[in-house]
């Protein structure tokens, strides 16, 4: 009698689901619908010849059987992975994947750095994905990716964390504020200032509260977005002051949509990490671009440019 054998995508489904514990965040991670994903258990149950979970009110639970195969799919996947490492190893960088997360801010100029990256190395794939600060800490704790690039290290995970390019952050305004174009702007200008935040949590905006605090500025958080895009359109109409990234503001600033302020103490110079968890062994690929982070960061941080531009 032939016996069946799960699939890879099988084991790798079930070790999502025992990490979850919840039918519908597993679907999420993995790009599945919810019952496309409650069939493959359903197969693995047939295949195994028992019940992989039960579940208690709202709450999944694995069976003992359940678990048993949860810990042979973790063993055959991470033989699995050591066993590519090893191929990609005698295969050097001709070959292989780059899996990647940025915080939104970093899009502004990760995708570039790629870009030039995989010229040099054009038989690599990559895989980019974008995400607010939070998003990017549940992909850390999960270890979904080769690196992340955020603009602070987190305190509460273990990660080697290699600063690779500063990040400059200015005061912006619309053009037509009074305070453009004036020089050595004192920080208690911008009391009473209504601003316009990132998220609660956001590196930006902490350093940015941080400096406020420091020098007693009171400001007001007229209105909190979740993206820098749309950061970028409010100060534009008018609603209020902002601290962005210098890395994200250049098409604005060129054709005058935006202004820099000349603030002293800014720019806020805080740096980009490239980030992995500690106890991971990155790739030959990941090595070899968090290298080229290093080297090439520098050349890419942005200059200050406070001269106004107006239009019309």
């Amino acid at each position: 009698m032939t016996r069946r054998h799960p699939t890879l995508h099988q084991l790798e489904i079930m070790t999502v689901l025992a990490r979850h514990r919840n039918m519908t965040q597993a679907a999420k991670e993995l790009h599945m619908s919810t019952a496309a994903l409650s069939v493959q258990v359903k197969q693995l149950a047939a295949i195994v010849g028992a019940p992989l979970h039960e579940q208690v009110g709202k709450q999944l639970f694995l069976t003992g059987a359940g678990r048993q195969v949860e810990l042979a799919a973790q063993d055959i996947l991470e033989r699995l992975e050591a066993l590519y490492e090893a191929l990609e190893e005698d295969r050097g960088l001709e070959r292989g994947t780059l899996k990647v997360s940025v915080v939104t801010t970093a899009k502004y100029f990760v995708p570039r750095l790629l870009g030039r990256f995989c010229k040099q190395h054009p038989g690599i794939d990559v895989s980019l994905e974008v995400d607010n600060r939070h998003g990017l800490l549940e992909r850390l704790a999960q270890n979904l990716d080769d690196l992340y690039v955020m603009g602070s290290a987190p305190e509460d995970l273990q990660v080697v964390a290699v600063p690779f390019m500063e990040n400059r952050l200015v005061v912006v305004a619309p053009v037509t504020h009074p305070l453009v174009g004036r020089a050595s702007v004192p920080p208690a200008a911008l009391n009473g200032e209504p601003f316009v935040m990132r998220e609660p949590g956001s590196g930006t905006r902490l350093a940015a509260e941080r400096f406020f605090a420091s020098h007693k500025v009171h400001v007001t958080v007229r209105m909190t977005l979740g993206s820098t895009e749309a950061i970028k359109q409010a100060v534009a109409g008018e609603l209020g002051l902002a601290v962005l990234s210098a890395h994200a503001i250049g098409p604005e600033l060129a054709c005058g949509d935006l202004a820099v302020l000349d603030v002293v103490g800014f720019p806020l110079v805080r740096w980009w990490y490239a980030l992995h968890p500690a106890g991971k062994r990155p790739s030959p690929i990941a090595r070899a671009f968090l290298a080229y982070l290093e080297a090439e960061g520098a050349a890419s941080a942005p200059p200050v440019d406070r001269r106004p531009r107006r239009t019309g």
